[in-house]
């Protein structure tokens, strides 16, 4: 946890818990509003409960609380290299609510994300960006990241994955 009050406002970093998972659902359907992708939205507030706190979780997530509302989250998980021959973290969300931004809150959700991937004993944090996000680009560049052009996402889901997960039973 980390507690930063450089203005009125106190700003803590920590560890999502069970109660959190309302609140952290509302803000990501802010963030898919902001990407304008709100209709991608089709898990619900237990499916999230579930993946971060059930029997086998998937994710963690860190909260930005000001003065004790919440106002933004990280959502991440373990990845591996197999180059680097370590774990990573992969940084699947970074969300600021607009009211809150430009006060260190993203920052410092990436700061303590960076010291957790050290603590593991990762070998690399990384996310992906929108290419249309022009301000996220320049703030991750501000902070040292290095945007990876020559890297495309590769991404199957609903019918293709069906598709491509029973194509081995359909060629036996």
């Amino acid at each position: 946890m980390v507690s930063n009050s450089n203005s009125a406002e106190s700003l803590v970093i920590q560890s999502a818990a069970p109660e959190d998972v309302p609140r952290l659902f509302e803000l990501v359907r802010a963030l898919a509003e902001y990407e304008k992708l709100a209709h991608e939205v089709t898990g619900t507030t237990a499916d999230l409960h579930n993946h971060l706190f059930g029997d086998r979780p998937y994710a963690e997530a860190l909260i930005a609380k000001v003065e004790g509302n919440t106002v933004g989250f990280a959502l991440f998980f373990h990845n591996f290299s197999t180059f680097l021959m370590k774990p990573g973290i992969y940084l699947e969300d970074l969300f600021v609510l607009p009211a809150y931004r430009r006060q260190g809150i993203a920052k410092a959700l990436l700061t303590q994300l960076a010291q957790l991937a050290l603590e593991r004993g990762c070998g690399r944090l990384e996310w992906s960006v929108l290419d249309w996000n022009t301000p996220a680009i320049d703030f991750y560049q501000r902070l040292g990241a290095e945007i990876k052009p020559e890297w495309q996402c590769c991404r199957v889901t609903g019918a293709a994955l069906e598709n491509l997960g029973h194509r081995g039973h359909k060629e036996r």
